[in-house]
């Protein structure tokens, strides 16, 4: 891509999104994740009303009159995003891609956390590592992502998210709220799930096209793994055929949702047709009641 249209895209994608995430999801945002602690700010003298609890005897026991300590929520958090960019990714019958649409989530997020003043992290994986950008603070910042994620360019086609998770372990020095955006196509990232979910506050945003969840009868039909590149003689009108098929998305689905409850993290799935805006502030808002 060159730069003059990555430059338009990444315009087109800001201006969809900033304005969402400033007027839609700030308060759901800041609601839903929040901050490491509380920290004392001041002590003030004992207003009726006051927690007793609070009271700063040094101080009062010095002044002759009742002080209370105030404390503030420290809210600045990290946050990582980690987007499947495997072969998968670049499907979709919609009016995007997978990896269009999870562009447009990321940056949703991002621009929210921005607004509440969080750093943010993007990290790419495929069967490895393939991008990893330290998270930071500020629009330009946020513009970068956004940037990367638009001119993406795999080196390889397979899934590992136990090697994205691993990774994001070992950089990751503080508590951090990270977002894994995935088809979770792949296998063995139950315990490097787990070990991750003792520190950090996991999201796991499950993203599928409609064609994903039933096949259509087309009759006889020649398709290709996104992943492996293997060709598949598919009789589409055989009923049985279309049942597995459905089957194994569903149970795909159930697999994903069950791991990542277990191991203490959230999970959100989402149709790539589907609006995100709404979906993501229902999310927040069931995270802001627990």
């Amino acid at each position: 891509m060159d730069t003059a249209e990555l430059i338009r895209r990444v315009r087109k994608v800001e201006i969809k999104t900033r304005g969402l995430a400033r007027n839609v999801f700030y308060g759901g945002y800041h609601s839903a994740f929040k901050g490491r602690g509380m920290s004392f700010s001041e002590v003030r003298q004992y207003q009726f009303g006051d927690d007793v609890r609070s009271i700063d005897w040094n101080v009062t026991a010095r002044t002759g009159d009742p002080h209370i300590k105030i404390f503030e929520e420290e809210r600045e958090l990290t946050v990582l995003l980690m987007v499947d960019i495997s072969g998968s990714a670049f499907f979709g019958t919609g009016n995007m891609l997978r990896q269009e649409f999870v562009t447009e989530v990321c940056a949703a997020l991002a621009f929210s956390a921005d607004a509440n003043n969080d750093r943010v992290g993007l990290l790419l994986f495929s069967d490895k590592v393939d991008y990893y950008l330290p998270p930071q603070k500020g629009r330009q910042h946020t513009l970068r992502i956004l940037r990367e994620l638009l001119n993406v360019q795999p080196n390889n086609r397979g899934t590992s998210l136990a090697g994205a998770l691993g990774f994001a372990r070992n950089v990751l020095r503080k508590r951090s709220v990270c977002f894994i955006l995935s088809d979770f196509w792949t296998d063995n990232y139950e315990q490097p799930l787990r070990v991750m979910a003792q520190r950090h506050d996991i999201t796991g945003i499950h993203c599928w096209d409609s064609l994903e969840t039933s096949m259509p009868d087309v009759g006889l039909l020649c398709t290709r793994d996104a992943e492996t590149g293997a060709l598949n003689w598919i009789d589409t009108s055989d009923r049985n055929t279309r049942v597995q098929y459905a089957r194994e998305f569903g149970n795909n689905r159930a697999r994903t949702a069950s791991l990542l409850r277990k191991a203490g993290a959230d999970y959100l799935g989402m149709d790539t047709r589907a609006a995100y805006g709404t979906e993501l502030m229902h999310f927040f808002e069931k995270r802001a009641k627990r």
